[in-house]
């Protein structure tokens, strides 16, 4: 066990040595790596990437280096169509069970050189690729490392990972004259169901809107037995499938019966429930909101049903991995590591809270503080916490006037909804405990008068609150196909608050589109506003009265260096994040 952690060590060393890490993220890393139980205990170079976002190639480079695994020369065999020929014939008598492993662990039979099979593998270290490369059943065989990128590129060409769900949708034949009636039949929409296949619809759905790292699925009924399923995607709708001849309520039932906690027969009031899944070996949930809705046929009882996705693999549980821009960052740092105080996260549904929430969570959780969160409903499993449980028998009111008595340390209330749930948190935070909240305004010193506007009096706002920060996603630019303006948008730019220096001075780019990206966007980063209660934005609101001046705390917490949202998205624009239209679109004039 010691030669193991001795190893480890001296390739971290390595990699410190080579100036693909630094001192103090091996020290990290290798904590992390203690950590964890040694029946699932990391490989160093997995933390690295995956924990530290330290770039994949700079990492496993000097790791294969050290372990004397060769490298394939990309530049020398590069990926041609007689290459990729080859690949697919390496693969064609594989089964789908090896192969399906094989992609997952990125690992991939390259080329035959001089009788020995070459396999090429992003991360070589694994000890399951040998597990693997000898279910091959080639007589001589290598294991070399290759760039991520290349065995991405080479999996994209030779293997389409089928959904099995949506393969036997093809076989489904809909006699549409059977489905005129208006009426609900139960023993009808049962036959309807197994004649149609729509538990192959539906599962389907859900895993490939996971494979597309989808946030949300809308099941929309329509007129004449029809129904439209749309994807919101990098925070946008767009159409996915739309399944004509069988009623809506027929695919309805399927949902519910896939749903947890809600009632099939239900159709006339909302229900909320979930659904868990296995997609691709990860264990994932999906949170279902079901909804009566009026249809152009008046006598048809149809619902509306959105399927958020809950993906642990995309939390974010190192603050520094949020984005936050550089004032931001230091002040949400000074803020959530005071003994004391609220932190509040402010903005619409899906533009991050949560996100934002959690990282800063993980931040401060140890085993020495006893931390308990309130949510409705809780999204997300946190390591380290206690998560409390909503149900009738514990409304989420109960649970907030609970908390008080169960000693805890830092707490995190899902949301401050009214003047009951505001006055216990600014107890909390007034008798020494750390708490993380939401609230929904449009900035960070509207959040301020929203408070005040509860009930909440100007002096104990000022006392309790240690910063609000506003925040928004932006879509980014695909890097890889967007392009300059020819002709900068002067007045677009100027709208957003560019100077003509600042103008003259920055590239702008605009949306292109291609195969990697949906319409010239990938992805999404935030622009935040966060206030910080200085001395002087706390004498501000003590002495505010009977009415709180937003204007005023806004001014003076810019000279103190806070970006407003408008100023945080100029920042993007410059760095090339985004456009200036996205800007527009998710902000208000500051």
């Amino acid at each position: 066990m010691q030669n193991k952690i001795n190893l480890r060590r001296r390739a971290g060393d390595v990699l410190v040595a080579k100036g693909a890490i630094s001192k103090e993220q091996l020290d990290k890393a290798l904590s992390i790596q203690q950590s964890e139980p040694e029946a699932i205990r990391r490989r160093l170079g997995s933390i690295l990437v995956d924990d530290l976002k330290i770039d994949h190639h700079s990492v496993m480079k000097e790791i294969a280096a050290f372990y004397a695994f060769r490298e394939i020369d990309t530049d020398k065999d590069s990926i041609s169509p007689d290459r990729i020929l080859a690949i697919k014939k390496l693969i064609s008598d594989l089964s789908s069970d090896l192969l399906d492993e094989m992609v997952h662990r990125k690992v991939m039979p390259f080329k035959v050189e001089k009788g020995t099979l070459i396999v090429a593998a992003a991360d070589p270290t694994d000890p399951q690729v040998s597990v693997l490369v000898a279910q091959l059943n080639a007589k001589n065989h290598e294991i070399a490392y290759c760039r991520i990128e290349t065995i991405d590129t080479i999996i994209t060409r030779v293997y389409e990972k089928k959904n099995e769900f949506l393969d036997l949708l093809e076989e489904i034949e809909y006699d549409e004259d059977s489905f005129k009636e208006t009426e609900i039949d139960e023993a009808e929409i049962d036959a309807e169901i197994n004649q149609s296949m729509l538990n192959s619809l539906v599962e389907g759905m859900l895993v490939e809107a996971v494979r597309l790292g989808v946030s949300d699925i809308h099941v929309i009924p329509g007129i004449n037995n029809t129904t439209d399923i749309h994807f919101r995607l990098d925070g946008k709708l767009f159409l996915w499938y739309t399944q004509t001849g069988v009623k809506p309520e027929a695919l309805s039932a399927v949902v519910k019966d896939k749903t947890r906690n809600v009632d099939r027969f239900e159709r006339d009031a909302s229900q909320d429930g979930f659904i868990q899944r296995k997609v691709d070996n990860h264990n994932l949930r999906f949170r279902v909101s079901i909804m009566p809705i009026v249809g152009a046929e008046f006598e048809r009882k149809f619902e509306s049903i959105v399927i958020r996705i809950l993906d642990d693999r995309q939390v974010i549980t190192d603050l520094s991995l949020l984005g936050l821009q550089k004032q931001a960052h230091t002040d949400f740092v000074k803020a959530i590591n005071k003994p004391s105080g609220i932190v509040i996260i402010t903005g619409p549904t899906g533009s991050g809270k949560s996100t934002t929430l959690v990282a800063a969570l993980y931040s401060v959780i140890n085993p020495a503080v006893n931390v308990l969160t309130v949510e409705e409903p809780v999204e997300y499993l946190i390591k380290g916490a206690r998560q409390l449980k909503i149900s009738d028998h514990m409304t989420f009111d109960m649970a907030i006037r609970g908390i008080l008595r169960h000693d805890p340390d830092i707490v995190l209330v899902g949301e401050i909804r009214d003047l009951k749930t505001a006055e216990i948190a600014i107890k909390l935070a007034n008798t020494g405990h750390l708490t993380f909240s939401t609230l929904h305004t449009n900035d960070a010193p509207s959040a301020v008068s929203r408070l005040f506007k509860m009930g909440v009096e100007p002096f104990l706002i000022g006392s309790a609150v240690n910063l609000v920060m506003a925040q928004r996603l932006v879509r980014k630019l695909c890097n890889n196909c967007k392009e300059v303006y020819e002709e900068v948008p002067v007045e677009l730019a100027k709208v957003v608050g560019f100077t003509d220096e600042e103008i003259a001075n920055t590239t702008f780019y605009r949306p292109v589109g291609c195969d990697k990206c949906r319409k010239g966007y990938k992805g999404r980063v935030a622009i935040m506003e966060a206030l910080y209660f200085s001395k002087e934005i706390k004498k501000l609101i003590f002495n505010s009265g009977d009415d709180i001046d937003e204007d005023q705390i806004r001014e003076q917490a810019v000279s103190e260096g806070m970006l407003t949202m408008r100023a945080s998205g100029r920042d993007r624009i410059k760095a090339g994040t985004t456009t200036i239209e996205e800007v527009i679109a998710i902000t208000v004039d500051d």
